[in-house]
Formats: structure tokens, C-alpha cells, sequence
């Protein structure tokens, strides 16, 4: 199941050319340590010139999935030097392997960073940030059963309670772990189990919140974020049943 196919748009030839080469990074066929071919050999099986070529390897360079040397030619690093929260490279993963490999790092992560965010925002938190909330919380909850038009208010109900801690190295790790939420939500809130328990899961986060009550906001947030992942799962296993 390729979760993420076609989510991710391509549009430039530069891009075309990062796109193709990470699908054959993240999808295991060029293995770390593997040297690419040539830019003459490249440029021919992607139909594109040396310029868009070497612009796709600056890309991919900048993510941390390549390493460009005079002489040696390009080779794939080692994979603890992939930015595997950058949106490129999950859009990537999602579309090379079974979204079931990447659910479980992706909501282990949040659950690092949310719950936490959670308690400093309800202590922390201004009339104006809560009102933020408030107003995600209401556009998601008007959103219905349209994935589309809840993952946007989803994901900035979760920013605004990031921006409420006001820790600015825990605001950055929120901008750092936004493909995660992005990618997770868009996975969760395609169930209609999702779609269904939305507004049950944010309502006790945004109570707490607001009564700036951390112990309950921290609670709240695991239960979120825990019955996310059920849905997730829930949905992954109907998936799975289901012939393609």
C-alpha cells in the first residue's frame, strides 16, 4: 500500500529528477554507500539536461540522502544522515514502501513532543493563543466528514498549542516535525473512524487548555493522540482486507 502516491507534485524538471532518484533511495534500490550513475548515463534515462540534473542532486543533497564529489562521482549516504522529517523525503517513503513501515515512527514522534507541549500550553497560554485554538477547533469540528477541509484546522489547532508553550526551540521543533503531523493526519483523518472521534479527542485537549489545567492538557493529549493511532491502524487493517 502506497499511501502517499501522488501527494507529493512535481514541478519542475530539477524536481522530477529528486523525486525519481529518492524513490529509489527510500525504496532500498540504491542502497547507502552506492555510487549513482554517471550524469551522462542519468541524463539519458530521465530524458532531462546536465543543468536539471545536477539541480536534482543539490535537492537531494540538501535532504541528506546524497553526497556529490569531484572526481568520485555521487554516492548515497548513510541513512542517519536523511532528513526523514523533511516533506519530500516521507512524500518518498510513503510512495516507495507500505505505509505500515512509517505510521509507528510518525505518531511516536508526536507523542515525544505533543503531550509535553500540551502542559506548558496550559499554563502558558494567552487569551489570544487560546482563541487560535479555538477557532482551529471550531473549522475542523465544521469540516465534517471532508478529510480535505479538517487537516488543514487539525494541523493548525496542534501549531497553535506548539506556539503556546512560547519556547522557541520547542516552537522550531514543531516547524521541524510539521511533514510528520501533516503525513500522519492526512493518513488518520482518511478513516472515518477519525473522521467520526475528531471532535470527542481535541474537545478535553481544548478544555483543559483553556481551565490552564497541564496535568489534564498533557492526559487529553495522549488520548489524542492514542486514539489516532488506533484509527489508524483500524483503517490500515481495512485497507488490508480489501483487494485492490
Amino acid at each position: 500500500m502506497a499511501f502517499g502516491a501522488g501527494r507529493f507534485p512535481r514541478r519542475s524538471l530539477h524536481g522530477q529528477v529528486a523525486h525519481e532518484i529518492g524513490l529509489r533511495i527510500l525504496g532500498g534500490h540504491l542502497a547507502p554507500g552506492a555510487l549513482l550513475p554517471s550524469e551522462a548515463v542519468l541524463g539519458t534515462e530521465l530524458n532531462v539536461s546536465r543543468t536539471s540534473l545536477r539541480e536534482g542532486m543539490k535537492l537531494l543533497a540538501a535532504k541528506g540522502l546524497v553526497e556529490s564529489r569531484p572526481k568520485t562521482g555521487t554516492r548515497v549516504l548513510n541513512r542517519d544522515q536523511w532528513n526523514m522529517l523533511d516533506r519530500d523525503v516521507l512524500g518518498w517513503r510513503l510512495e516507495a514502501l507500505p505505509t505500515e513501515t512509517i505510521v509507528e515512527d510518525l505518531f511516536e514522534v508526536r507523542r515525544m513532543i505533543e503531550p509535553v507541549a500540551a502542559t506548558h500550553a496550559a499554563s502558558r497560554r494567552t487569551a489570544e493563543e487560546l482563541a487560535d485554538m479555538r477557532a482551529a477547533y471550531d473549522e475542523m469540528a465544521a469540516g465534517g466528514d471532508d478529510p480535505a477541509a479538517i487537516t488543514g484546522p487539525d494541523l493548525r489547532f496542534h501549531r497553535a498549542i506548539l506556539t503556546a508553550t512560547h519556547n522557541e526551540l520547542l516552537i522550531s521543533m514543531g516547524a521541524l516535525i510539521e511533514s510528520a503531523l501533516v503525513t500522519s493526519m492526512k493518513i488518520s483523518n482518511a478513516s472515518p473512524y477519525a473522521r467520526l472521534n475528531g471532535q470527542v479527542t481535541h474537545r478535553p485537549v481544548l478544555d483543559a487548555i483553556a481551565a490552564q489545567d497541564p496535568e489534564a492538557a498533557k492526559t487529553a493529549m495522549e488520548r489524542l493522540l492514542d486514539g489516532a493511532m488506533e484509527d489508524v491502524r483500524l483503517f490500515l487493517a481495512k485497507h488490508k482486507e480489501q483487494p485492490e
